[in-house]
């Protein structure tokens, strides 16, 4: 369905837990609360939203979370979605530690592309980044997922922690076709403390690398990232500025929290509550309804750098990474 600025609301990023197995400082600060596992949407709740979304005209489902894999039987919701006639794209975004464990049941199960979340190449700077031993071993990870044959691609924040390896992170598009996206920090958080690197500065340092460098001729108008293709790449590199260039214009999606909070835009706190309508014994045309109602109202532009009251103030794993 068409939002009241004539855009197309097709993509549904679901969050299914607030829980994280990192700690990384831009997410998920220390003492941030547990949401009680009773508040969290059952797999059933989901499956029956995202159901009712398809209806709408959603065609596209990331799962994220937290850290989604942390959750039990995580494959199960995989194979609930793709039981849904009208969902074309399964995609999740997963901090990678435990996907080697469960990468080849989430491809038979149904999931189509993987978002790798990836700060850092050093152990130590992981650790500093995400309060946490254990990094992954991302070559070998990403191997796997290209051999699965899934769409792949890596998040990476821009921080003053990473700045000296944005140029070494994109060389990770020289070995494998992949898609590596550097992400300025949204104002969510800590992010509203912390010194904002731009989508520019590391074009910048990736063009002393890669002189020839240039815009792909192919782009996704609707997706966030503008994506960027040199001679010596096998796949590409990516940037998404909310800060500096905004996308709002052609965004295309919403949000579902762990607890079924849906949201139109992800820098507002309006939200409608859609556990509370399934809990109450709504029926599936109420459910689409209130749906309906609430893509409709999709805000025209984000409220990030703005004074304003409704701004969103929680963290981002309690909205949905």
């Amino acid at each position: 369905m068409t939002d009241q600025f004539g855009r197309n609301i097709k993509y549904l990023r679901v969050s299914i837990t607030d829980r994280c197995n990192l700690k990384c400082f831009y997410c998920m600060p220390h003492g941030a609360p547990a949401v009680q596992h009773r508040d969290i949407l059952r797999y059933e709740e989901i499956a029956r939203i995202v159901r009712i979304a398809a209806s709408l005209g959603i065609t596209k489902v990331r799962i994220t979370g937290g850290e989604p894999l942390v959750r039990k039987d995580c494959v199960q919701l995989i194979k609930m979605i793709r039981e849904i006639p009208e969902i074309d794209t399964i995609a999740m975004t997963t901090n990678g530690i435990l996907l080697p464990e469960y990468l080849s049941e989430l491809v038979q199960a149904g999931l189509n592309a993987v978002n790798i979340s990836l700060d850092t190449l050093q152990r130590q700077r992981f650790r500093a980044i995400t309060g946490c031993d254990g990094m992954p071993d991302w070559k070998a990870l990403l191997r796997c997922c290209v051999q699965a044959g899934i769409t792949t691609k890596t998040n990476t924040v821009l921080l003053a922690e990473n700045r000296e390896e944005w140029a070494e992170i994109a060389a990770l598009a020289q070995e494998f076709p992949i898609c590596v996206r550097f992400i300025e920090q949204m104002p969510l958080g800590q992010g509203i403390m912390d010194e904002q690197h731009t989508a520019q500065a590391v074009l910048e340092q990736l063009r002393g690398r890669w002189s020839d460098l240039r815009p792909a001729k192919t782009q996704d108008c609707s997706a966030p990232a503008r994506y960027y293709t040199s001679g010596k790449l096998m796949g590409a590199v990516g940037v998404i500025a909310p800060m500096t260039h905004r996308f709002c214009r052609s965004c295309d999606r919403v949000r579902l929290t762990s607890t079924g909070q849906l949201k139109p835009c992800l820098s507002y706190a309006t939200h409608v509550d859609v556990r509370a309508r399934l809990r109450g014994g709504a029926s599936d045309e109420e459910i689409q309804e209130l749906l309906r109602q609430s893509i409709y109202q999709k805000p025209a532009n984000h409220c990030f750098g703005m004074q304003t009251d409704d701004a969103e103030r929680q963290t981002m794993n309690r909205i949905g990474g």
